[in-house]
């Protein structure tokens, strides 16, 4: 795609030489008003579907901003928001005069009042909650309205801080019975020891806002600015995204391969930063008490009193977790199913190795098939000589034949894609030559990529395995193999659906003099992919041949789930022959699927997946303690029931490939990372079912015997 790139910029700097968009015409505007036009002169002449600037997209901006400064409404009152309705549609003309009025009223007033938040907090931690009173508390805080007044507001606080405190009293008192049980002390706890409890939670709460208001106060003007930038900036689609020159820096270095932190990406919500992928590898991996769907919502550094975090913007809570390596770093964590836990973590320089393709040998009785895990479609974009995850696969491929595989899973689960170029060059792994996917541009017509090697590397059963967060370039392999009907698409009802393509553009290229220092860049996005039969992977994602459930089965995890994603479409079919190997594919499809509607396993997880979504939807929480602790009660015996998946034994043996064991001799921690992936392989179903589909595609295939050129 770097050609594409090349080609923009010099399209975009034409462009900018014939239209005088020089710096002159800013010398007197501050740096915040030349972001603000290069941006989105930038989203209008590159994006692949811009937005008309109008009167919508004021009112969109307006109450995007706000959301996103005040998300749990405990600083603006209704007369501030009263008072910013005057800009509601006079966004669209202010930024087409970089006019920064709406930003400098809606900022100055925040200022005014997180000063005004710092007296309430103290007031009302100033005195106890009483938690027996028959209260509670709604935390689908943008169904809330804004408090009426500065009591109204002050109230909202109260409900909030205690809600806030209750973990840690709950918490407090469990330590207390467990000290008690230790002593054998069968009586109820003193009235004065209640009191103590209640007393040092409401002290811990304050110790955390004082330090996140400590935090906050640290920021800049800009940094606020950031956040009205990517306000107007996400409007065009969730993709695209302005980085400050920091963070194209931390971009820049994620992009290298490694960074120092926990190893987990994380997603802002109202209730914290939640867990939305787990870098194997990393600090958290490693320590396997937090999972995909766990929320942050607090952070303290090696034992010291914890910051909440809960409504912090996120870049500044991943500053708050993110620390040199070596040091500790403390999360308090609500856990998917509700409860609340703390984790300890060393920080670690996160090495990608993880990330790269790694295979496995399947033992099921005398017959061996493959396997390879593929995290993401990687690719070192200076130099496309060096690793890339066309390359590995190859290689992976090659090694499992050497072996002895019979048949061959690509599991493409919680890849988020990555490189478009490596995504051709693996599907043509698997097929003699013709089209892998179709991209478009806006306003022009479509590029078709071809695979042209007519070699095979591998001609044996194929099982692709996919979920909800199967993204962008997995959504390309899946849906080309799937349309060739070359392999079998096991997984979620439908992958994540990202159908876009983007490019990071250094807006210091646009400009041709510059006195404001780095500007920063622009991921933009500038094509849609189609697959080879004309539809587009976009919302809609890759439908599985057969589907499973899993826990994410009813969670709002896709690109529909985004705002403002682009719309689903299609073109004009490439042009392709089906595969021809398999003698009976539609059969071994309706017999995957009885296999998967009577297995007991695939029920229980759909019972999970479904209590996880009932779960999550409970938006209103009880403040009296006695309730609390019952439905706190209620949901541990839940999850522990559902602990019984991890149970679950498939009887597959799995082994490492002979190249590997022999590097375990000098390398125990690669050794401990691939027998707890085996340990893991183990267990799991969708795997055990892949193995089956593949040994019905063996038999029913045309060819003869072993597809797969087996070499001893």
């Amino acid at each position: 795609m770097r050609r594409n790139l090349a080609y923009f910029l010099i399209v975009m700097l034409v462009a900018v030489a014939s239209c005088s968009f020089t710096n002159k015409s800013f010398e007197n505007d501050d740096k915040d008003k030349l972001l603000l036009d290069l941006i989105t002169y930038v989203l209008e002449k590159g994006h692949y579907e811009p937005k008309d600037i109008d009167d919508d997209f004021s009112v969109s901006v307006f109450e995007d901003f706000i959301d996103v400064i005040d998300p749990t409404k405990r600083y603006f009152i209704a007369s501030d928001i009263a008072e910013f309705e005057q800009y509601k549609f006079q966004i669209d003309d202010q930024i087409k005069n970089t006019d920064i009025t709406f930003f400098n009223a809606v900022y100055e007033r925040l200022i005014q009042r997180m000063e005004d938040a710092k007296d309430i907090y103290k007031d009302v931690l100033n005195e106890p909650f009483d938690y027996n009173q028959d209260e509670s508390i709604s935390i689908e805080y943008d169904k809330e309205l804004f408090a009426a007044d500065k009591s109204d507001l002050k109230e909202r606080w109260r409900k909030q801080l205690k809600y806030a405190t209750l973990g840690t009293y709950d918490s407090k008192i469990s330590h207390m019975e467990k000290d008690a049980d230790a002593v054998g002390d069968d009586h109820d706890h003193s009235a004065h020891s209640l009191e103590e409890a209640e007393m040092e939670s409401r002290k811990s709460t304050e110790a955390t806002l004082d330090e996140f208001f400590d935090f906050v106060d640290d920021l800049e003007r800009k940094d606020w600015f950031v956040q009205y930038i990517n306000t107007i900036v996400d409007e065009f689609d969730p993709h695209t995204f302005y980085f400050a020159p920091d963070d194209k820096e931390k971009f820049d270095m994620n992009m290298s391969g490694k960074f120092e932190g926990i190893g987990a990406r994380l997603q802002k919500k109202p209730e914290g930063a939640k867990i939305v992928e787990i870098i194997s590898g990393g600090p958290v991996w490693r320590d396997q008490s937090l999972e995909v769907g766990d929320e942050i919502i607090k952070v303290g550094q090696n034992g010291e009193e914890p910051i909440n975090i809960v409504g912090m913007r996120l870049d500044d809570a991943i500053k708050l977790i993110k620390g040199a390596q070596g040091t500790v770093v403390d999360l308090t964590v609500r856990k998917v199913d509700g409860s609340l836990q703390e984790v300890s973590l060393t920080r670690d320089v996160v090495e990608l190795e993880e990330s790269y393709a790694k295979s496995a040998n399947i033992i099921k009785g005398d017959q061996k098939f493959g396997i390879i895990n593929l995290p993401k479609f990687y690719v070192d974009f200076e130099d496309y000589s060096e690793r890339n995850a066309a390359s590995d696969v190859a290689k992976e491929v090659e090694r499992l034949k050497q072996e002895g595989a019979e048949g061959l899973i690509l599991d493409l689960r919680d890849n988020g894609g990555g490189s478009l170029k490596t995504v051709v060059e693996m599907a043509g792994l698997f097929i003699k030559d013709g089209p892998i996917v179709q991209v478009r541009s806006s306003g022009k017509g479509k590029d078709v990529y071809d695979d042209k090697d007519e070699r095979i590397q591998w001609d044996g059963p194929l099982v692709v395995l996919v979920n909800e967060l199967s993204a962008s370039a997995s959504e390309i392999l899946a849906a080309a193999m799937q349309d060739y009907k070359r392999a079998i698409v096991i997984g979620s009802k439908q992958t994540f659906g990202k159908g876009t393509v983007q490019n990071v553009i250094p807006l210091d290229n646009i400009v041709r003099s510059n006195e404001h220092g780095d500007l920063g860049a622009i991921k933009l996005t500038t094509q849609k992919f189609y697959r080879i039969n004309g539809g587009s992977t976009q919302l809609e994602g890759v439908k599985s041949d057969v589907v499973v459930p899993d826990k994410y089965s009813y969670i709002d995890l896709g690109e529909r789930d985004q705002s403002n994603p682009l719309k689903w479409d299609k073109i004009t079919p490439a042009d392709y022959k089906i595969w021809d190997g398999y003698i009976d594919y539609e059969q071994t499809i309706a017999n995957s699927k009885r296999r998967m509607e009577a297995n007991p396993q695939i029920k229980l997880i759909e019972e999970n997946a479904k209590w996880l979504k009932g779960e999550q939807d409970e938006t209103e929480i009880s403040l009296n303690y006695t309730t609390y602790k019952e439905e706190k009660e209620k949901d541990k015996e839940q999850s522990d029931y559902f602990k019984t998946l991890s149970d679950y034994d498939s009887k597959l043996t799995f082994k490492s490939l002979r190249y590997e064991e022999e590097l375990f001799t000098k390398d125990s921690v690669l050794r401990e990372k691939r027998n707890r992936w085996h340990t893991n392989l183990a267990k799991d179903v969708y795997v055990e079912e892949a193995v089956n589909v593949l040994q019905d595609l063996k038999l029913n295939n045309i060819k003869n015997g072993k597809l797969a050129s087996v070499k001893d």
